[in-house]
């Protein structure tokens, strides 16, 4: 039976500059840090780094992580400013719900939500 989502993983080519950009951009330490694997604690889910010597600057989505923001506007914006490329403008698709996505430095695509009607629930 499932849980719920418990972890985002996303491979990259560089783990050490792959840690920098993501402690710069969720403002925390990874709580796990090892040379196979690098796990950040998100809202209560994980997003987590697996070095792979193969992953491709870009790839195509295999299906999207939305992270649960605030203001998916000003999510976006700061991703680009912080050097992620554009994949998915922000748009609203409905019950005042925002998503967009983009590709972050690595190749992966990162997506954002602005969900007002999404409440964790206690499992």
């Amino acid at each position: 039976m499932f849980l719920g989502l418990r972890t985002a993983a996303y491979q990259v080519k560089d783990l050490g500059k792959a840690k920098a950009w993501y402690t710069s951009v969720l403002g925390t330490q990874p709580y796990f840090d090892q040379p196979f694997y690098v796990g950040f604690k998100v809202g209560g889910f994980e997003l987590g780094l697996v070095p792979d010597p193969k992953a491709a600057s870009a790839r195509e989505p295999a299906g999207v992580a939305y992270w649960g923001v605030q203001d998916a506007q000003s999510a976006y914006k700061r991703l680009i400013a912080l050097g992620a490329t554009a994949q998915e403008d922000v748009h609203d698709v409905g019950d005042g719900i925002f998503i967009g996505a983009v590709h972050d430095p690595f190749g992966n695509t990162l997506g954002v939500i602005e969900n007002p009607n999404f409440k964790i629930e206690a499992t």
